[in-house]
């Protein structure tokens, strides 16, 4: 089961093309996705990250959280499960 990351703190310059590549030095990366808003277009300025391995989830964790990524500190955890 792929390890789900929430990213937060996210610059506005940053899509899903430069997430996945910040987060894809510490694994496999099977999605990446910045939330967007509906009207605007514009980065609500966080998203998800999703991850083949467990581990590799932990790696990124450590090696991320509160790293510098396009002049911001982003915060990276675990995410919630999602309620359906």
């Amino acid at each position: 089961m792929p390890a789900r990351l929430f990213v937060g703190n996210l610059s506005w310059s940053v899509d899903d093309g430069a997430l996945h590549q910040a987060f894809s030095q510490y694994g496999n990366v099977v999605k990446a996705h910045v939330l967007k808003d509906r009207e605007t277009g514009r980065s609500r300025g966080f998203g998800f990250v999703e991850f083949e391995q467990e581990a590799d989830a932990e790696n990124a964790i450590n090696g991320l959280n509160e790293q510098d990524l396009n002049g911001r500190n982003i915060r990276v955890s675990h995410a919630k499960p999602q309620n359906h």
